[in-house]
């Protein structure tokens, strides 16, 4: 958290005349031996005393780091915008190519099909809709094969690629191909540029081959994807009716599931809905979620549909019954102000409706309408049609019927191009960012909705890469291989990353995009979750203007440690963190990073990007640090006098990324071979990783030693310490004492055992050696079992018990009841380390004592683990910024459009007549 700058007297020095010359005196003087020390270590000490007058130390203001990022942010998201705003908007190519379009049902069109171009037949040529499409290879698509120059129009498996919808569609959409194109190349940085189309069709560029799965097939639908839904309509509660009554049985139950799964499809992570199946009585799907609603997120739609396969149907239905619930959970939850608190709908999937129940629309929805409503008729009867078509008119909603299993897609599609209605009326042209999500090209969507003439056309976008946001953060602020590629990355609650601020006030405010400062305690497991590391964390969150999007900085308590391995010289240093970019550049990426930081220090490689404050702060590291090579050269030459033990390896590291490793034995004498070897990825510092032996030292009270023996190796006592305090007292100055009355244990803060008499003991768990005091240390608060707050389980999750002593405890005594005898012991913690001594008396067989397991358990099955938790986290609602605009109706809107309307019998028309008046004047 410490930043140094170069300057002088006379303002800030030349960067390269400041530090180019550290460079070379601190990391390329010749090796020195016997006398040459002390002139050595004088030599450094005085170029340190001239670089101290050039320097000074300023502690990094993490409100200023965040802010600047999100600025910087702010800037990248408005230049993608621009993308379908200024060059050459796609919105207006889109539109006025469909303005200009005549509808032909006897089109014919070859067009490229994303699944059949290059596909050729048994005699060698092109199949249909399958022409030669030139494909390269290109290194900014991820070195997919793709076309520069043309499109490609991807069709869902379950629809004709020969429609004369999609005919027509992709006709007039080949417009967009130019207007592609020439934002590319004003552009470069763009990636995936597409249009959705509400006929279902997605054209993409630049052109690329699409595979179908094992099974043939390619589920994609555009109008599924998150991006098309939040764009095409506003935020909505949804009740969902099914009937389950004895009619029902066999494929029209089947039918149904599918209905109500497509659905779930259609629903974003603004959206807010329950399942209600009903006959003479009322079923909630999950009975846990009686009277409200939930998110409609990716986990609470998949919970839902495990649920869908345990309908059975019997019975009668009570539709008036269903009716009425429906309207009181859309009445009740949107009072509370957690839903969408915009459009509401109820989604009837039904056999049939013996009656309009019209009284049940007059007490709850009428005159107003606010609720849509919006029937699905199952099966090929249409006894009832009349009256389910009546109750989407009188209710401005749309009436459909699903015959076929076949049929179910589409139909339920229809129901976005009425709640789509209000934006295309209203020429609502919303940018709608979506969240981040990984998929084959990992990135976050910007869409945009259009219209023409009171229709729905589709919706228009383009990619922004996570990396575009990467390269804007500077890389000393994150960890490269801490990015995890989440297939849901949208699924992630900022509470379940930071779950200890249980009061969540850091995600609060996020959420109301506020700028401030949040400091935490937080826990965390390492080694296996065998220790429990304490750190502090201080929090930095601003939003980012102009989208949806927050940015927040977590900076965490690190310090620059030292380490040595004891049992019983080579010296070498290293730059281990990505200080100048040598990828972006063939003639680069040779080079290593310190070959990198000479010539851009010299000069002598100007187009070679680096981070010019982390080279600083390395730089000012070696500086500062290079006094210690003398002094471990000094050690080796004495260490003739006690060859046969004391110090194997010693080694520093830097949190900027320095590291300096001495060894006073040949490599072949070393007790642990791949310690500090590139095979060994668990102890070895860089950008990467933070080894265990660099954050349990950052976890211990400055200026402490730490000791540990490492898990599943040889015994090797370690002890790493922060480069804090200069003079520390060695705590290991005596033997243990040698008594049989007694036993003696050196155990760590985490309990287990360092030094014992009984040599295989080493490395085991107190808890499971000596159970009683183990249980007795932890009755009295010298230890304390700690476990991570609760968290819904998946498979193959491991959960780990972790024990932690209690620092203000300096010294414990204790007698244990051993069935009738007595047995003492003594607790004292060793000052200046991680150590505590335990001395038990040994009068006393206390064995039939049940361990202190230190155990881990793999969760292969959770689904038991987890029942407990379920209801609880679909009951709770977190609060989440819903969307600005909301466009719920629309005065123009003709309601006549609702499926079917037109062919009301003159009976049913009379008594619609005074509805559809107050809708025309609204």
């Amino acid at each position: 958290r410490i930043r140094f700058i170069s300057q002088s007297s006379e303002g800030c020095q030349p960067f390269s005349d400041t530090w180019e010359g550290v460079l070379h005196w601190t990391l390329l003087v010749p090796e020195v031996q016997g006398y040459e020390i002390k002139t050595y270590f004088l030599f450094h000490l005085q170029k340190y005393k001239e670089l101290e007058k050039s320097v000074r130390v300023e502690e990094i203001d993490g409100m200023k780091v965040v802010k600047n990022l999100s600025k910087k942010m702010e800037e990248m998201f408005r230049k993608k915008k621009e993308a379908i705003r200024v060059h050459i908007s796609l919105v207006e190519a889109a539109e006025e190519a469909h303005l200009q379009h005549e509808e032909n049902p006897e089109l014919q069109y070859e067009y490229f099909n994303a699944v059949l171009i290059n596909n050729v037949d048994e005699e060698g040529n092109n199949v249909e809709l399958g022409g030669e499409f030139v494909l390269e290879p290109n290194e900014h698509f991820n070195n997919l094969s793709v076309n520069l120059s043309l499109s490609v129009v991807q069709v869902p498996t379950n629809m004709y690629n020969k429609d004369p919808a999609i005919v027509n569609g992709v006709y007039w959409s080949e417009a967009l191909n130019k207007v592609f194109v020439d934002n590319f190349e004003k552009d470069p940085s763009l990636i995936w540029q597409y249009f959705g189309s509400a006929k279902g069709f997605f054209r993409q560029y630049p052109g690329v081959k699409w595979h179908p799965d094992e099974h043939g097939v390619i589920a994609f639908d555009c109008r599924n994807r998150k991006w098309y839904i939040q764009a095409a309509t506003s935020p909505k509660d949804v009740v969902i009716l099914v009937d389950v009554s004895g009619s029902m049985k066999g494929l029209r139950l089947t039918i149904a599931r599918q209905t109500v799964s497509s659905i779930l499809d259609t629903l974003g992570d603004d959206d807010f809905f329950n399942i209600i199946a009903y006959n003479q009585e009322i079923h909630y799907v999950e009975p846990c979620l009686n009277g409200t609603l939930v998110r409609a997120d990716r986990n609470n739609k998949a919970h839902f549909r495990e649920h869908l396969d345990k309908l059975f149907a019997k019975g009668i239905g009570l539709l008036g019954d269903a009716l009425t619930e429906a309207f009181t959970i859309l009445n009740d939850f949107n009072q509370t102000g957690h839903g969408s608190v915009c459009s509401q709908a109820i989604m009837l999937v039904t056999d049939g409706a013996t009656q309009m129940y019209d009284d049940v629309f007059a007490k709850f929805n009428w005159p107003d309408r606010k609720v849509r409503i919006f029937p699905y008729l199952i099966g090929r009867e249409s006894a009832f049609a009349d009256n389910m078509k009546w109750m989407a008119c009188a209710n401005k909603g749309y009436f459909s019927q699903i015959s076929t299993l076949a049929d179910v897609q589409e139909n339920v599609m229809r129901y976005l191009h009425v709640m789509s209605r209000p934006k295309v009326i209203d020429h609502e042209h919303d940018t709608v960012w979506t969240e981040a999500y990984m998929d084959s090209t990992g990135s976050i969507i910007v869409s945009r909705k259009r219209h023409g003439s009171g229709i729905l056309l589709g919706v228009v976008g383009t990619d922004i890469p996570l990396q575009e946001l990467m390269k804007i953060i500077p890389k000393h602020l994150y960890q490269k291989g801490q990015k995890r590629r989440k297939p849901n990355y949208s699924s992630v609650d900022l509470s379940e990353v930071e779950w200890e601020d249980k009061d969540d006030f850091l995600r609060n405010a996020m959420v109301n995009r506020k700028t401030g400062t949040f400091s935490m305690e937080v826990k965390k497991t390492v080694d296996k979750g065998k220790r429990l590391l304490k750190m502090h964390n201080d929090y930095y969150y601003t939003e980012v203007k102009g989208t949806p999007f927050r940015c927040w900085l977590v900076v965490f308590t690190v310090y620059d440690f030292l380490q040595c391995t004891f049992l019983g010289c080579v010296s070498t240093y290293s730059f281990d963190r990505t200080y100048c970019n040598t990828d972006e550049h063939y003639e680069h990426r040779s080079l290593s990073q310190i070959q990198a930081i000479k010539l851009y220090l010299t000069g002598r490689k100007p187009l070679i990007k680096c981070d010019r404050e982390l080279i600083q702060e390395v730089l000012f590291d070696a500086v500062v640090t290079a006094p210690l090579e003398a002094y471990w050269t000094g050690l080796a030459l004495n260490k003739s006098e006690n060859s046969d033990k004391g110090v194997e390896i010693a080694y520093l590291g830097t949190r900027t990324g320095l590291s300096r490793t001495n060894l006073f034995v040949v490599p072949e004498d070393l007790s642990n071979q791949d310690f500090l070897t590139a095979e060994d990825k668990e102890g070895v510092f860089n950008a990467d990783h933070f080894p265990l032996w660099y954050k349990r030292a950052a976890e211990q009270v400055p200026g402490t030693f730490v000791y540990s023996i490492p898990f599943g190796g040889k015994v090797t006592l370690t002890l790493n310490v922060p480069l804090l305090h200069p003079e520390i007292p060695h705590p290991l100055n005596t033997a243990l004492p040698d008594l049989k009355d007694i036993k003696c244990y050196l155990i760590d803060n985490n309990g287990f055992i360092l030094v014992t008499e009984d040599y295989s003991q080493t490395g085991e768990f107190f808890g499971e050696v000596e159970a009683a005091v183990m249980t007795k240390l932890l009755l009295i608060g010298s230890f304390k079992r700690l476990e991570k707050g609760k968290t819904v389980l998946v498979p193959c999750d491991t959960e780990y018990p972790a024990f932690v002593s209690e620092r203000t405890i300096k010294e414990t005594t204790g007698n244990i009841d051993c069935e009738g005898c007595v047995r003492s012991f003594v607790i004292q913690q060793i000052p200046s380390s991680n150590l505590f001594m335990v001395v038990v008396d040994n009068k006393c067989d206390c064995s039939s004592t049940l361990p202190v397991w230190f155990i881990t358990i793999s969760i292969l099955n959770p689904s038991e683990h987890n029942e407990s938790l379920k209801c609880d986290r679909l009951k709770f609602q977190k609060d989440r910024k819903r969307p600005e605009s909301c466009h719920p109706f629309h005065p123009e809107e003709n309601a006549m459009e609702c499926g079917g309307a037109a062919g009301l019998s003159a009976p049913l028309t009379a008594a619609l007549l005074p509805l559809l008046a107050t809708l025309f004047t609204r």
